[in-house]
């Protein structure tokens, strides 16, 4: 989106700009003006899509300035930054003239993205990249979450042609990179949102551990201090950007409920609790589900995964959807053998073991997620599996 800022305030331009760049599509500032007689004075070669303008530091004469710029920009959208309550007569003649969103400084972040979003929809702007969020989080400890979910972003990224980030959110001790890598991590969560004015696609994508074509995983802190610094603001913009470039993001949540993992779920398209069919992990499985429910998480956006699972056990599948009213998308079997070797060398799965029960549950549970079955890409699923589709 074409984009006019109006204000000499050099730091609020760099905060517009490191916000706008996140988006999607990014909102870019083709040019800037120092006040609204500069803007009068100096008029673009074509009209922008969208003028923002910092009014924080108005004065009388601006109100018929102001005016007469909207007339003359009829076509274009407005987003007036104002700082002082003082200014209402400001307020009313924008409001006159077609501004419809008007947002205090200093800048908030989520409703100036917000009222982006408002202005993108009514103008028709469509995004031209928008991937999924997808979170898994544990129930109970040990549930097998972290396994899931990096073999499972790896499936969908090697199966379904699809380019997957998984981001480690692990407040202590995450390590999801060596549930299917060696590589030592060069860059962490931590120290992508110290540098978050910067993020971009690139830089996001040489911060990752690189596990095969189309398959990255953005480490956790490695440590619990850094891990302190993360801010609630740095997940919306982080995501953000990673819908921009990526089909798919994995969201490694763990078990901790917090600021960060919350604004993490806040994004997500749709949240995958991991628990296995026993008593303890039923018990708090319904207690992050009523969590959810007290946020307003739409049920249809929260399905479960049980790991696991043993056929002819005392409690049935029916039995887990009823007490704890959510509807199990899939079942991951009890593959002792194949889990353990694939963890205790940091290979996945589907690469160390391609004709288990576990590997091949994952297929099952990539072409539910994906927005094309894996079967119609039968060249690389016969490459994997080395076999016809008869025996698949």
């Amino acid at each position: 989106m074409k984009t006019l800022l109006i204000s000499r305030d050099g730091p609020l331009h760099d905060e517009i700009a490191a916000q706008g760049a996140a988006r999607v599509p990014p909102l870019h500032i083709g040019a800037t003006r120092a006040n609204l007689r500069d803007a009068l004075d100096r008029p673009l070669a074509e009209p922008p899509e969208l003028v923002i303008i910092d009014a924080k530091d108005g004065d009388a004469g601006d109100v018929g300035l102001l005016d007469r710029f909207c007339r003359q920009h009829a076509a274009s959208n407005f987003i007036l930054l104002t700082g002082a309550i003082e200014q209402h007569d400001l307020l009313i003649r924008a409001m006159r003239a077609g501004v419809r969103e008007v947002l205090p400084l200093p800048l908030v972040h989520h409703a100036f993205h917000e009222a982006l979003d408002r202005i993108t929809n009514t103008s028709g702007i469509q995004a031209k990249h928008d991937g999924k969020v997808l979170a898994f989080i544990a129930c109970k400890g040990g549930s097998g979450a972290t396994f899931l979910s990096t073999n499972f972003g790896y499936a969908l990224a090697t199966l379904a042609d699809k380019k997957v980030m998984l981001i480690d959110l692990h407040g202590q001790f995450g390590d999801a990179a060596l549930y299917v890598s060696d590589q030592k991590p060069v860059m962490t969560l931590a120290d992508v949102c110290s540098q978050i004015g910067r993020i971009d696609g690139p830089f996001l994508e040489s911060c990752l551990v690189h596990v095969g074509a189309g398959f990255g995983v953005l480490a956790a802190a490695d440590d619990p201090v850094h891990a302190g610094n993360l801010k609630p603001e740095h997940m919306d913009t982080l995501l953000r950007v990673a819908r921009q470039h990526y089909d798919f993001i994995v969201l490694d949540v763990g078990r901790q409920i917090d600021a960060i993992s919350l604004r993490a779920l806040d994004n997500a398209d749709a949240i995958y609790p991991i628990l296995q069919l026993a008593l303890p992990d039923i018990r708090d499985g319904r207690r992050l589900l009523d969590i959810f429910r007290s946020l307003g998480y739409p049920a249809d956006n929260t399905k479960l995964i049980v790991n696991r699972y043993e056929k002819g056990g005392k409690l049935r599948l029916q039995d887990l959807q009823s007490a704890l009213g959510a509807e199990v998308l899939h079942t991951i079997p009890n593959d002792y053998m194949a889990v353990t070797d694939s963890v205790n060398q940091g290979v996945p799965v589907l690469q160390l073991s391609r004709s288990s029960a576990v590997a091949r549950s994952l297929i099952e549970l990539v072409e539910l997620v994906a927005t094309r079955r894996v079967t119609e890409n039968k060249g690389l699923f016969d490459r994997i599996f080395g076999r016809g589709d008869s025996e698949v």
